[in-house]
């Protein structure tokens, strides 16, 4: 007999709950790495006008 075949109802509940979880942890994972690289270049701009009038350069 293997571990597998071994393992209780309860315990392979569990390890399905776990894997449904890390399966919904990297799906936000990915979706906040898709946007990631537009609110930097967002964010990047808004300081780069915030130096320039902060200089007097513009406006």
């Amino acid at each position: 007999m293997t571990d597998a075949q071994t393992m209780t109802r309860d315990e392979r509940e569990k390890i399905r709950a776990e894997i449904g979880k890390l399966m919904a942890e990297t799906a936000k994972i990915n979706a906040e790495a898709r946007w990631y690289p537009f609110v930097a270049t967002a964010g990047l701009f808004a300081a780069a006008v915030g130096f320039v009038k902060l200089m007097g350069l513009m406006f």
